[in-house]
């Protein structure tokens, strides 16, 4: 058999995918979605993707009678994609029921299937609005990207938005791709790796263009890589003089984190780690100027355990700040009725509270419950088991922290919001996240924050400053080079110096909004330049 036969008998059989039909056709759009997930962390594998998309093009290519039999049928190809992503992706969130599994273990599988099933109506309502958009030629790959992008947008967005594993995160691991984060940001990527890997698709179709188009997708994937490497050799980022960080990791396990019972047990063992000489700080917290410690270090409120300044006061060297996150006692915001806070709290080398934050984006079923007096009524709590769920803090306002430029204080997943972590005002010299992952013990879930996080460092031009209570810690530059850094499920210190801020903010940071608007613009025109062509031939 010749080369041009196999070829030709190869695009065949991949042809015949969009006329395929009920549970077929739903176990490979499921499938296609499992694949992709290949490509987030701690994975990695992007190219996974050139085979993921083309998956789905070709059975929303699939023909149909009428309309609404169309659109019908890429909802359905959509929802499945989605449903089989989010489940190879998400999987992990159930482990945080197991944590305290006699109350919440039978939750386990509405958590595993039930939040990628929700998740994959974005993902439909994008192959549909896709679809609406449909041509017969390359063109439809910008209504695929377009209808996809704004799907993944909307995810970002609605009811609190949970935009977790957008399709750009899949370039989070390749440092060199990682730097077009700072031109386009978080959906501007995903934008690109929705067109640039749904190409392959094209060769499909014999002289219609398939191996420029392939080509051309390459050489757009090669040229971003040079430029990454180019940026990242020709900027020198140096340090912030007189910081000295140091990051306790001390990998306490969930079940025992919020242990009251082991309350000094717990803070000894803290002062204990945070003291250790290292090989960059020989003399341990003689040589720190700020300490920090993860989200909810303490299992008790710190005002109500004067021991507890009394120990970190004996502790701390006087050239020492800590900044901790710890569950914090006030009144209630109006409208709110909670007196617990989700803090990040700064506390000085004599014990003393010298600043508070509070918890602006809370996690829904983790630290509140939406209609949160009914459900309680009903015996439902959320993960924390705190009655009445926490306040969020009133605005998102910078922290002050001796000794550092402002902070935009960010706690746990608040930092996944692209756009949205740094507060108004005067541009902070950094970002400092504070979270608890071992909910999710050593799964993918912490290594997917992780890029998260790393991605907001290039989107800002901001150095970032990560605590976790079991990894992964990490001093970041505002390139997204890692100074430092703990591994997962390890008990460690991250120690080094404070990487500057660049002087000017990348454009994804000044225009968060604009250059995906800006992107999904052009992607509609182009996507539409067909439909206008059939309008035209009928008039």
């Amino acid at each position: 058999m010749s080369t041009s036969v196999a070829i030709a008998s190869l695009r065949g059989r991949f042809l015949v995918l969009r006329a395929l039909a009920g549970w077929r056709r739903r176990f490979l759009a499921c499938g296609a979605g499992a694949l992709g997930a290949l490509a987030m962390p701690p994975f990695g594998l992007w190219p996974i993707l050139a085979v993921s998309f083309p998956v789905l093009v070709l059975l929303l290519d699939a023909p149909a009678t009428s309309w609404r039999a169309r659109l019908t049928a890429a909802a359905g190809a959509g929802w499945w994609f989605g449903f089989g992503y989010f489940l190879a992706s998400l999987w992990w969130i159930g482990a945080a029921l197991l944590v305290e599994a006699d109350v919440f273990g039978w939750l386990l599988p509405f958590a595993v299937i039930a939040m990628p099933a929700g998740l994959a109506l974005f993902t439909a309502l994008g192959a549909v609005i896709a679809r609406l958009l449909w041509s017969r030629g390359a063109m439809r790959l910008f209504a695929f990207a377009f209808g996809l992008t704004v799907a993944e947008w909307l995810r970002g967005h609605v009811l609190t938005g949970f935009p977790w594993n957008t399709f750009g995160y899949a370039f989070s691991d390749s440092l060199v791709l990682l730097q077009s984060a700072s031109l386009v940001g978080a959906y501007g990527l995903t934008f690109f790796a929705l067109l640039l890997l749904a190409t392959p698709v094209l060769l499909l179709r014999p002289g219609r263009g398939g191996p420029a188009g392939v080509a051309l997708a390459g050489l757009v994937l090669a040229g971003a890589a040079l430029w990454g490497a180019h940026r990242l050799a020709a900027t020198p980022i140096p340090d912030v003089p007189g910081v000295a960080l140091r990051v306790m990791q001390p990998n306490v396990p969930q079940d025992k984190k919020f242990a009251y019972d082991r309350r000094r047990e717990i803070l000894k063992d803290y002062l204990e780690l945070s003291a250790r000489p290292s090989t960059t700080y020989p003399r341990g917290l003689a040589d720190v100027t700020v300490l920090v410690w993860p989200e909810s270090a303490f299992p008790f409120i710190y005002e109500r355990e004067p021991w507890a300044a009394e120990d970190i006061a004996a502790a701390l060297p006087p050239n020492v700040t800590l900044v901790t996150g710890a569950v914090r006692y006030d009144f209630p915001p109006k409208g709110q009725v909670s007196p617990f806070f989700n803090a990040i709290r700064v506390i000085d080398a004599e014990g003393r509270v010298l600043h508070n934050t509070d918890k602006v984006h809370l996690v829904p079923f983790g630290e509140y419950l939406p209609f949160q007096a009914t459900l309680e009524s009903l015996g439902l709590e959320q993960l924390t088991r705190v009655r009445g769920g926490f306040s969020s803090g009133a605005t998102f306002a910078p922290l002050s922290v001796p000794g550092l430029p402002p902070v935009a204080p960010l706690v746990c997943y608040e930092i996944i919001f692209p756009g949205k972590v740094v507060p108004a005002g005067p541009r902070p010299g950094l970002m400092l996240n504070l979270t608890n992952d071992a909910w999710f013990g050593t799964t993918p879930g912490p290594y997917q924050h992780f890029a998260q996080a790393r991605m907001r460092a290039v989107e800002e031009g901001l150095p970032l400053v990560r605590a976790a209570n079991t990894g992964i810690s990490a001093i970041i530059d505002p390139l997204g080079r890692i100074v430092a850094l703990s591994h997962l499920g390890e008990e460690g210190l991250v120690d080094g110096p404070l990487p500057q801020s660049l002087e000017t903010v990348p454009a994804a940071g000044r225009f968060p909004q604009i250059i995906p608007a800006m992107l999904l613009l052009a992607a509609l025109t182009l996507a539409a330049m067909p439909l206008s062509g059939c309008v035209t031939r009928l008039g």
